[in-house]
């Protein structure tokens, strides 16, 4: 487990604690993309943990990470049950795993696809949520032009500033230059932000629309 810890705050623990669950497969950089987020709370100010599943994380197998973000000390260690924000870092999984199990109808949800939800099959799941707090990102596209890996999960990251408005796009950058040598941070930092800029205009019509 890793845990990212700022100076003390004076609220009380679990107020606003938020909660990331990250579902992908090994190879896709799951656990590193929950750790990322961990560093970019802390670059903030905030108490942050990040965490991966236990199992297999054999290329391809299913792998789940978590993260949790908080003004105050987390003290919680269980797996995320009721995410705040779910990302999805491989829609292939969206028909295998109960990936909504726990996701309340206020939560954000990013998903790594070219296709709509309902392309997908859950526009049943879709209904019940907020569509403000929706999206679908192109981040394989995007990091493969970007970055020459299939890996969404800095994209992803992108995308997630910007749906989700917890962390500036200036911090999740913070954290991927903390975690690459210098040329390939910048070329996923580039990644990061077109996928922030292309959520952000999908979020501006879906808003203009509503």
């Amino acid at each position: 487990m890793r845990h990212v810890a700022a100076a003390p705050a004076a609220c009380k623990t679990g107020d606003q604690v938020f909660q990331v669950r990250i579902h992908g497969r090994g190879g896709q950089g799951v656990v590193s993309a929950a750790e990322m987020l961990a560093v970019a709370a802390f670059s903030e100010g905030r108490h942050a943990q990040a965490f991966p599943s236990f199992g297999s994380e054999r290329t391809g197998a299913p792998v789940v990470a978590f993260c949790r973000i908080d003004d105050c000390e987390i003290r919680v260690r269980e797996p995320v049950a009721h995410p705040d924000a779910l990302i999805i870092q491989d829609a292939t999984l969206l028909h295998q795993v109960d990936l909504f199990s726990g996701v309340p109808s206020s939560a954000y949800v990013l998903i790594n696809s070219t296709r709509t939800f309902a392309e997908l099959g859950i526009s049943e799941i879709a209904a019940r949520l907020d569509p403000r707090r929706l999206s679908t990102l192109p981040a394989t596209d995007i990091a493969l032009r970007r970055v020459g890996r299939a890996v969404p999960n800095v994209p992803l990251l992108g995308g997630f500033a910007a749906i989700s408005g917890l962390l500036r796009l200036e911090s999740v950058c913070a954290a991927i230059r903390e975690q690459f040598p210098a040329r390939v941070a910048e070329a996923n930092i580039a990644a990061a932000t077109e996928a922030y800029e292309k959520v952000a205009r999908s979020l501006k019509r879906e808003a203009a629309h509503a």
